[in-house]
C-alpha cells in the first residue's frame, strides 16, 4: 500500500502518447469484462432498495400508527421493521458495494474481472440467501439480533456467496496492470477483508454458539456499529477518493494526508457501537467514548484532503454525478460528527434509547452510502454498457428525491430524538405524554421515507429502461458488432 499513487492510474501524469494510447485500450478492456456481473449485481441491488424501503415505510407508520395492517402477523412492526433493515442492508447495500467495487478494482488496475462466472454464480447464491432471510424474519423465524435477524441457517450460505464473489476480486487485483495502489484501492481491499470478519465473529458468538448476559448486547452493538464503520463507510470513501479528483480533473492533494486518514481510520473505527449509559461495565462505554473521539483524525485528515483537492475547482466532467458526489461528501461530515457528538456521555445521557441513533444511521445509509453509491453508478453503467441513460430527467428526480428524503428523515429522527430524549428525563412529564411529542417527528421521516421510495423508483425505472435498449441493440453484449467498436472507440477519448 505504501506504492500509492497521488493521481489515479488512468490519468497518470508523464505518460508518452503511446502507453496512454495503451492505458486507454486496458481501460476499455476492463470495462468490458465488467459488464455483465456488474449490471446483474446493480440490478437486484436496486430491486432490493425499492423492495426494502416499501418495507421501511410501512414500519415506520407503525410507529405512529401501530393499527395499519394490524391484521397480518407478518407485518407487526417487530418483524417487518428488521425486515426491511436486511432488506436494504443485505439486498442493497452488500450488492451495490461490491458491484461498484469489482469495476473500481478492475478499472485502477487496468486488468480485465477475472472469474465472471463465479461472480454470477455468488450473486445468484447472495439472493437467495437475502430472500430466504427477509421471508424468515417475517415469517417468525428472526433470531432477535439486530442487523442479524436472518435464521441462522441463512448465514452458511451467504458466506459462501461472498467467498465467491470476494475472492475473485481479490484475484483481479493481483493481476492488476497497474502495481501501484490508489487510495481507493486500500478502501475496497480493507472492507472485503474486514465484513467476513465481523459477519463470521457476530454470528458465531450470537447464533451459533451464544455468548451469556450483557456481553450478547455488546457484540449485538458493537456489529451494527462495525457494519457500517467497516463496510459501508470505507466503500463510500472509496468512491469518493476516487470520483472527487476524477470529475474535477485534478490530483488527490497530498498522499501523506490520505495514508494518515486511511490508517487511523483502520485503528479507530471498529472502537464503538455501545452508548453511554448502556447497562455494562463502564470501562466498555469509555472505550467506546475514546474510539468516537479519536474518529476526529480520520475526519480531519480526510476533509483537509478533499478541500485541498477541490479548492477553486469546477466539474470538468458528469455534473449530474458530481451532484450525488458532493453530497455524500458533505453527508460523511455531517454524520460522523453527529456520531462522534451522539458517544459522549453528556449527550448519550439525553439521546440514549431514542430515535436520534436511527436518524444517524439513516444519514450514513441513505446519504453516504446511498448517495456516493447511485453517484457511482450513473457514471459507470454507460461507460460498461455504451449505452446513455435514457432519461435525465429521472436523473433529476432521483437525485432531488434522495436529497430530500435523506435530509427529512435525518432531521426529524435527530431532532425528535433529542426532544424525545429532554422528556424522557423529565420526572415531571409522564412517559406516555413524552412519547406523544415524538409523533410529528416521525410523521416526517414516514414522509421522507415516500420520497425516498419514489425517488429510488425513478432510479430503478432508469436502469430497466437502459438495459432494455441494451437487449434491443445488441442481446445484453454491447461490446460485439463493428458498430459497437466503434462507439467504444469514441468514448475512449473520454475515459
Amino acid at each position: 500500500m505504501t506504492g500509492m499513487n497521488t493521481q489515479s492510474s488512468e490519468t497518470a501524469a508523464g505518460q508518452s502518447p503511446d502507453q496512454s494510447a495503451m492505458s486507454k485500450s486496458r481501460v476499455l478492456e476492463a470495462d468490458k469484462s465488467c459488464s455483465v456481473p456488474v449490471m446483474f449485481l446493480l440490478t437486484w441491488a436496486l430491486a432490493w432498495l425499492v423492495g426494502g424501503g416499501i418495507l421501511a415505510v410501512v414500519s415506520s407508520i407503525k410507529l405512529h400508527g401501530p393499527g395499519f395492517l394490524a391484521g397480518s402477523a407478518w407485518l407487526t412492526y417487530g418483524r417487518v421493521q428488521p425486515a426491511s433493515i436486511h432488506a436494504l442492508l443485505y439486498g442493497f447495500g452488500f450488492q451495490a458495494a461490491i458491484a461498484v467495487g469489482l469495476w473500481m478494482i478492475a478499472r485502477l488496475g487496468q486488468a480485465e474481472l477475472m472469474g465472471r462466472k463465479g461472480i454470477l454464480l455468488g450473486g445468484a447464491f447472495w439472493n437467495l440467501g437475502v430472500c430466504l432471510g427477509v421471508f424468515g424474519i417475517l415469517g417468525g423465524a428472526g433470531t432477535g439480533h439486530p442487523m442479524l435477524e436472518m435464521p441462522g441457517f441463512v448465514s452458511p450460505l451467504l458466506l459462501v456467496s461472498y467467498s465467491l464473489m470476494g475472492v475473485w476480486a481479490l484475484i483481479t487485483l493481483h493481476f492488476r496492470q497497474v502495481r501501484s495502489l490508489y487510495v481507493s484501492q486500500w478502501y475496497l481491499l480493507a472492507a472485503l477483508f474486514w465484513f467476513p470478519w465481523i459477519f463470521i465473529a457476530a454470528q458465531s458468538s450470537l447464533v451459533f454458539h451464544p455468548v451469556r448476559g450483557a456481553l450478547q448486547f455488546v457484540i449485538s452493538s458493537w456489529y451494527g456499529h462495525a457494519v457500517v464503520a467497516l463496510w459501508l463507510v470505507p466503500v463510500a470513501l472509496a468512491v469518493l477518493f476516487y470520483f472527487i479528483p476524477k470529475l474535477l480533473g485534478r490530483p488527490l492533494h497530498s498522499k501523506h494526508l490520505a495514508t494518515f486518514g486511511f490508517w487511523t481510520m483502520a485503528l479507530f473505527a471498529g472502537w464503538g457501537g455501545v452508548q453511554a449509559g448502556a447497562p455494562v461495565p463502564r470501562w466498555i462505554s469509555s472505550v467506546c467514548i475514546v474510539g468516537g473521539g479519536l474518529m476526529l483524525l480520520p475526519l480531519i485528515a480526510v476533509g483537509m484532503n478533499w478541500w485541498f483537492t477541490a479548492r477553486g475547482a469546477k466539474p470538468a466532467q458528469g455534473d449530474f454525478v458530481w451532484g450525488f458526489i458532493r453530497f455524500a461528501a458533505v453527508a460523511f461530515f455531517a454524520a460522523m460528527l453527529l456520531d462522534i457528538g451522539g458517544r459522549t456521555r453528556v449527550i448519550g445521557e439525553v439521546t440514549d434509547l431514542t430515535v436520534f441513533s436511527s436518524g444517524v444511521y439513516a444519514l450514513y445509509f441513505y446519504g453516504v452510502f446511498g448517495m456516493s453509491i447511485a453517484g457511482a453508478v450513473y457514471y459507470l453503467v454507460p461507460k460498461i454498457t455504451q449505452t446513455e441513460w435514457p432519461s435525465a430527467q429521472l436523473i433529476r428526480w432521483h437525485y432531488l428525491g434522495s436529497m430530500v428524503g435523506t435530509v427529512l428523515i435525518t432531521a426529524a429522527l435527530v431532532v425528535g430524538g433529542v426532544i424525545q430524549g429532554l422528556r424522557l428525563n423529565n420526572a415531571d412529564i409522564a412517559f406516555v405524554d413524552a412519547l406523544a411529542k415524538t409523533v410529528p417527528f416521525l410523521g416526517l421521516s414516514t414522509l421522507g421515507g415516500l420520497i425516498l421510495v419514489a425517488a429510488n423508483v425513478a432510479f430503478l425505472l432508469n436502469l430497466v429502461r437502459l438495459l432494455t435498449v441494451c437487449c434491443r441493440c445488441c442481446c445484453c453484449l454491447p461490446w460485439n458488432g463493428t458498430a459497437n467498436g466503434n462507439k467504444a472507440a469514441a468514448v475512449g477519448a473520454n475515459l
